[in-house]
Formats: structure tokens, C-alpha cells, sequence
């Protein structure tokens, strides 16, 4: 038989081009129900951990039948039905070896930094090169199939919720992953994906870290036939730093890195979080909106021209990860004020996307709770454990007040549940009197100095915005003062009475 003179019947063509459609949809879009409707396949189907597997028994059948026909390779196919016809072929292979990619996932997780050997990589790719791929095309495969599986990973897994506005956020990740067409990305974008930045918007302690690292942790790593492995461990391909926890003295020193003897107390060389983030790595810029204008200066001109120079040295060094940025700031407030540039803006916001609060997925989903509960409980824990997520749930809805906005967010609901599993008990202090804080009661009674009045009110102010720099903002406080006054009321709180 002579290679690429065929053509697909008309029913095979329709089922393979309603199968790209499918495949190459985002799996946490709404309009998966449409497609999967229109394949013929169960209306309302859920993905579980092998998502699109309805499709897998049809696909079978026509497989079946075109092997009959004698084709069995990619060049048996000509002109835009090869194309279907490839799509088909890596979607079958993908969903074979699928367990195979959850347990490597796993096994990497228990691995740490060093890559771990992929046991099943020579047969997965022995089985594109007799579907009629090259080797070097069936090496970018593999790595492609590693990071569809382990996005969906980090992102179903990670961040749980059946609201609405999770919904969306898994959405927007995905996208943010892979864009809306895998298809485009796989032609072409796999190897640009640096060239686009991502902000992260929302309130402290909704969750945007978690965010940040499934985008992180689920780029494309190229893999090495030679060692059979990929050339990065996943752990290593997200590296994050809370800007606002540097002083201006220190933070360029923490990005861009040291010489030794560059100032007072260098006394080594030092890699800034810039050097140590891999080629196919994502930095991870948290409270983004905290950063001086001169520091927003340096790292805009880092991000547009790829390069660093570590202080106290003259030779520049080339960064090739890509940027992730978050802020619980309202940026546009800030530009207005002349506090965040514009161009610094537009150059993080290639995409922008907003994590909901706490609030808001309790409000459009109550079952958000018990979820959220039995996540926390996992992580804590190490495994699930029906009957103490039960007992923590129900003491959080006797202790806290239906109404109550949890203004901490998530990280407010996961100390709750540590105080749950250490006292048996959910005493919120923002629900005293309906919300009423001790020391405003303290207060009313006349029993608080104006060092300890001045030290409530900058924690109550930082546990609501996050960075000391809003505190200072808002009391009229240096930097430096406001952030020891917070870091005095802290201990006073752990010492106690």
C-alpha cells in the first residue's frame, strides 16, 4: 500500500473532527456538555480523573475499522484528513498510558528535585513512531501529554470548589496553561509561553499562591530519550517571593542576586530568585503592588529585555522562565496615584485573571465549605478522613455565625480548622458581638494605653490588607514603625494576658 493516498469516509471524518473539538476544549469549560452532547455521549457527563474516557469506545471502533482498510500510520492519510486523523491517533495513545502519567506524577512528588526515570516512556514512544511520528516529534509528544495531565493535575486538585466563580478559575488557568485551543499552543506557542506574563488579582488569603503555582508547576519540560526522564523535576519549575517581606535595601538583592563584597554583610556570592529559576520555570512575584517605583523600573526592564545584571557585578545574565505577579491591591487606584506605573501594568497583565473570595464561592455554592474542609483536613492530616472532616465541619457551623464573611478568606477558614483540631472549638474573634474585635471592647472600658490601642489597630489592618506598607498608609506610620507595632501585638497575642 502506498503511503498518503487515502482519504477518510465522510462518517469518519465527522467523528474525528467532533473528537478534535472535544479534545482540544478546555476540560473545565461550560461548553463541554454541548460537545460532549453532540458526540453522542452522556449529557452532563463529569470528567473524573480520566476525563473525555465516554469517547475512548467509539474511537475504538473506528480505529478498528480503518486498521481493516490498511491504515494504520499517519502517511497512510492525505491532505486535512491526516491531520484528523493524527489528532485521533495522539488522543488514543495519551488515554492508554493516562495512569501511567498520574503515577509518575506521584512518583515525582516523592522524588523532590531530582527528575525520576519515566519506566513506560521507550514503549509510549515506540507506539508514536508506529502510528508514523518522528523521534524528535514524538519526544515533544510525550512532553506535551506530561503536561496536560499534570495541569490538570494542580488544577482540579488543588484548587477545589464547585461555585461558579471556581469554575471560572479553573478556566481561566487552563487557558492561561495551554490557551483556549491546545491546538494553537502545541503548533505554536509551547516554547514561547514566557513572552506571556500573568497578573493574579484578589484579597488576602483567597488562595492566589495556590493559583500561581498550578500555572508554575504545569509549563512544558522537555524530555531526554537518553535518560529517560525530563529534564526538570516539576518541584523545581516554581519559584515564588512575597515582595513586600523586603526592605528597598534588600530587595534588589533577593531578585537579581550578589556579588561578594557588592555591600556591608555580602559576604558570598548570591543567586536572586531571577538565576534560580529554570528556562522552563515560572517566577512567582507575590504582592506585586507593594514594590517601589524604582524597583518597578528595574523589573520592567528585566521582563521586556530578558536580562538581569546580580548587584555589584557588570556582566548580565539572560532570564528565560516566565512571570506570574499577584497583588491584593486595587492597581488601578494605585496607577491613578502615580504609585504604580502604566507600563509596568501592561507589561505583567498579558493576562489577567481574579480569585474569588471566600465569601463569594460560600454565597454561590454553600457545599463549598465541606470541600474546602476536606482539603485543609488532607493537607494537615496527609489523608482523608470522613468522620473528623464531619466533626470539624459541624463545629465550625455551631461556633460561626451563618452570616459571617470570613474577611481572612481561605487562610482564615485553615486556621479555623487548626483551632477546631486543637480545641474542639471555633471561637472566630471577629464574631464576639457580632463581629465586635475584643480590644474595641477593651476600649469602650477605657483599659488600653495608646501604644497598645495604636498596636491593635495596625494587626487589625494588616490582617485585612496584608503588606505593612497599606498599615503605614493608613495610620500615617513609617514602614519600619507600623511593622514593628504589628510584629509586637503579635507576640503580645501569642504571650497571652
Amino acid at each position: 500500500m502506498r503511503a498518503g493516498k487515502h482519504s477518510l469516509a465522510t462518517e469518519d471524518r465527522e467523528f474525528f473532527a467532533l473528537l478534535a473539538e472535544v479534545i482540544f476544549s478546555n476540560p473545565f469549560s461550560f461548553d463541554r456538555e454541548r460537545l460532549e452532547r453532540t458526540l453522542g455521549l452522556t449529557a452532563n457527563l463529569h470528567p473524573d480523573e480520566h476525563y473525555y474516557a465516554a469517547v475512548i469506545p467509539r474511537l475504538e471502533q473506528c480505529m478498528a475499522k480503518l486498521e481493516k482498510q490498511g491504515i494504520t500510520t499517519i502517511k497512510h492519510v492525505q491532505g486535512k484528513d491526516r491531520e484528523l486523523f493524527e489528532y485521533a491517533c495522539l488522543f488514543r495513545i495519551y488515554h492508554h498510558y493516562v495512569d501511567r502519567f498520574d503515577e509518575h506524577i506521584q512518583h515525582q512528588i516523592e522524588h523532590g528535585d531530582m527528575p525520576a526515570r519515566v519506566d513506560f516512556a521507550s514503549e509510549l514512544l515506540a507506539d508514536l513512531m508506529t502510528r508514523g511520528f518522528g523521534e524528535t516529534e514524538s519526544c515533544r509528544y510525550l512532553a506535551l501529554f506530561f503536561q496536560l495531565r499534570r495541569a490538570y493535575f494542580f488544577i482540579d486538585c488543588e484548587l477545589v470548589g464547585d461555585a461558579p466563580c471556581m469554575r471560572r478559575l479553573r478556566h481561566a488557568l487552563w487557558n492561561n496553561v495551554f490557551t483556549a485551543d491546545v491546538r494553537l499552543y502545541a503548533h505554536h506557542l509551547w516554547n514561547h509561553m514566557e513572552d506571556f506574563s500573568t497578573l493574579l488579582l484578589g484579597e488576602t488569603g483567597t488562595g492566589k499562591g495556590a493559583a500561581a503555582a498550578a500555572i508554575g508547576r504545569s509549563g512544558l519540560i522537555p524530555f531526554e530519550r537518553e535518560k529517560s526522564r525530563f529534564k526538570y523535576s516539576f518541584t523545581r519549575t516554581f519559584i515564588q517571593i512575597n515582595l513586600s517581606e523586603f526592605s528597598e535595601n534588600l530587595i534588589e538583592s533577593e531578585l537579581f542576586g550578589h556579588r561578594k563584597g557588592a555591600f556591608t554583610g555580602a559576604i558570598d556570592h548570591y543567586k536572586g530568585v531571577f538565576e534560580r529559576c529554570n528556562p522552563h520555570g515560572s517566577l512567582f512575584l507575590d504582592e506585586i503592588g507593594d514594590v517601589s517605583i524604582p524597583v518597578q523600573i528595574k523589573l520592567l526592564n528585566v521582563i521586556q529585555e530578558r536580562r538581569f545584571t546580580p548587584v555589584g557585578n557588570h556582566e548580565s545574565r539572560r532570564f528565560e522562565g516566565r512571570v506570574i505577579a499577584a497583588t491584593n491591591q486595587c492597581l488601578e487606584q494605585r496607577r491613578q496615584q502615580g504609585l504604580f506605573r502604566d507600563d509596568f501594568y501592561y507589561r505583567l497583565s498579558s493576562d489577567v485573571i481574579h480569585v474569588p473570595t471566600l465569601h463569594q464561592r460560600l454565597q454561590e455554592s454553600p457545599d463549598e465549605l465541606p470541600q474546602l474542609v476536606s482539603l485543609l483536613i488532607a493537607r494537615l492530616t496527609g489523608r482523608r478522613d470522613k468522620r473528623l472532616e464531619d466533626r470539624v465541619i459541624g463545629t465550625i457551623r455551631r461556633d460561626v455565625p451563618p452570616d459571617y464573611t470570613w474577611p481572612g478568606n481561605v487562610r482564615e477558614l485553615e486556621q479555623a480548622v487548626r483551632r477546631v483540631l486543637i480545641n474542639d472549638e471555633c471561637r472566630m474573634s471577629g464574631t464576639a458581638n457580632r463581629g465586635e474585635l475584643p480590644w474595641l471592647e477593651k476600649l469602650k472600658q477605657g483599659e488600653l494605653s495608646a501604644q497598645e490601642l495604636l498596636g491593635a489597630y495596625s494587626r487589625m489592618l494588616y490582617t485585612k490588607f496584608g503588606t505593612y506598607e497599606e498599615v503605614a498608609k493608613r495610620t500615617g506610620l513609617d514602614r519600619r514603625t507600623a511593622k514593628k507595632y504589628i510584629q509586637n501585638e503579635k507576640g503580645r497575642q501569642i504571650a497571652g494576658p
